[in-house]
């Protein structure tokens, strides 16, 4: 009977081997996942242990009900900063059991700097898993004054956006219904250059009923008052804003720049507008660019509608996409008696201006 004893306590104490160095791990990696590779086995039955006894706390979210909030992790933050901090926020129950989970899985490692949205409705595990990935759910896109469609669309492919080139062209062939466009006519000069919050996942058809909703939002009825009163349906005035906007480097002479060109149509003349041509030349591949410059004789002779040197009148579309102050100069352009404006020949992106012809030759650089 005695010898029975010492048999039965190396029984127990192989079962309590047993227990800790394959039971505890084994449930922890059934409830939490495997342990990073590089835990010795020490820490392993460590942690492991931790994890089991922190129970549902890791997969509870601390408030279910939760709103949303802005967390930003500084370059080079330590774990325990970052840990603490969230506790503070009242986003988790606990920086000791986020702590022991990121070290258990190895993703204190790989924790990204950043600012993220985060949630108290979100768990532990959850805002682990979170904070490996940085990128930002909604991106920041800009469009230039001046930028006609190809030029916003090759910019897509580094926005970060989800939108290829293609797709954004092909949606843009139809208009959304928003801007009560004729069928024939496309969203060039419908994409009002500004800074868009976009989804990062949104579709080409989203992305530019959003753009869409911002132009109407921005033309108000004085503006299209202004535009009667030229003379000019919406279409039109986008047409005439898209020339202003190339034609000017300086917005403070969109208004008379654009009185110039109403002056023009009114008396029945061509606009001789060189941003037209270049337009209807298309991408110039020598040049690495839409807009052909310096135009040569040749190219003001290229036989297109668009190209306001042969034709009378404004061109058949938009041939940019024009900001508020280039709409603004058409609603509401300056008086004046001028037909003719060029450069300045000191470079500082002003113009002269001439009622005749002849002041416009000899307003020429000598």
């Amino acid at each position: 009977m005695r010898r029975i004893y010492p048999i039965l306590f190396l029984l127990a104490i192989f079962a309590c081997i047993f227990l800790v160095l394959g039971y505890i791990p084994a449930q922890a990696s059934l409830k939490f996942g495997p342990p990073a590779s590089a835990l010795s086995i020490s820490s392993r039955i460590d942690y492991s242990a931790r994890l089991l006894l922190h129970g549902s706390a890791l997969t509870s979210p601390l408030n279910p009900n939760g709103g949303e909030q802005t967390f930003h992790v500084e370059q080079g933050e330590s774990v325990s900063s970052i840990t603490t901090r969230l506790q503070e926020a009242n986003l988790i129950i606990n920086a000791e059991y986020l702590a022991d989970y990121l070290i258990y899985t190895g993703l204190d490692t790989s924790l990204q700097a950043g600012q993220y949205m985060l949630s108290p409705a979100q768990s532990i595990v959850d805002i682990a898993r979170t904070l490996q990935d940085a990128t930002p759910t909604d991106i920041t896109f800009g469009i230039l004054p001046g930028w006609r469609m190809e030029e916003i669309a090759a910019s897509l492919p580094t926005s970060g956006l989800d939108i290829s080139p293609e797709a954004f062209t092909a949606a843009a062939q139809t208009p959304p219904q928003v801007l009560n466009l004729d069928s024939s006519a496309t969203m060039e000069g419908f994409f009002l250059p500004d800074t868009y919050l976009i989804p990062r996942a949104t579709t080409a058809d989203k992305f530019l009923e959003a753009i869409a909703r911002n132009f109407a939002l921005h033309i108000t009825d004085d503006m299209r008052s202004g535009f009667n009163a030229q003379g000019l349906t919406l279409y039109q005035a986008v047409t005439l804003a898209s020339i202003v906007e190339r034609e000017s480097i300086q917005n403070d002479e969109m208004p008379m720049i654009a009185s110039v060109f109403i002056n023009r149509l009114n008396a029945g003349m061509t606009l001789g507008s060189d941003p037209t041509v270049q337009y209807a030349l298309g991408y110039n591949s020598t040049q690495n660019t839409w807009w052909t410059n310096p135009l040569s004789l040749d190219d003001l002779k290229f036989d297109s509608p668009f190209n306001t040197y042969i034709y009378a009148g404004l061109p058949p579309a938009p041939i940019s996409n024009p900001s508020l102050d280039a709409l603004n100069a058409v609603a509401f352009p300056a008086s004046s008696p001028y037909y003719y404006f060029q450069a300045k020949c000191d470079g500082s992106g002003f113009h002269t201006f001439a009622v005749t012809f002849e002041e416009h030759l000899a307003n020429g650089c000598p």
